[in-house]
């Protein structure tokens, strides 16, 4: 998988998981998703790990979890088709996002939505 990584804000407003879900379109939509988070910043962080074990939670359960306005610290979501991962959004101290994917198209919609994108 190739990656990049942005700033995780755009003035004063923070870029969430849930608009990064969003970003991913149609390519999202089918995917199962596990989330850690090293620091509980809110308590849906503790129901995004619950939800995660087992066979993880869709893409629009997560959605539901991460909106309105959630701010992670630490934290990493995979999403994977048939068993493999496909995707990885980090979240890095509340400062940057690294997305790694194995669709470059992925990267691309992000690269085109957030200039300041670099190759990690």
């Amino acid at each position: 998988m190739k990656g990049i990584t942005f700033s995780a804000w755009r003035g004063k407003r923070y870029v969430t998981l849930a608009e990064l879900l969003v970003r991913l379109g149609s390519s999202g939509l089918d995917l199962t998703w596990r989330v850690a988070c090293d620091e509980m910043v809110d308590p849906r962080c503790a129901e995004l790990e619950r939800r995660s074990a087992g066979d993880g939670m869709d893409t629009l359960t997560l959605l539901s979890l991460t909106t309105p306005f959630l701010q992670l610290i630490d934290a990493e979501a995979q999403g994977s088709a048939e068993g493999r991962t496909v995707i990885v959004l980090t979240e890095v101290d509340s400062s940057s996002w690294e997305v790694r994917a194995a669709d470059e198209r992925v990267l691309g919609e992000l690269r085109r939505r957030f200039p300041d994108a670099t190759a990690l």
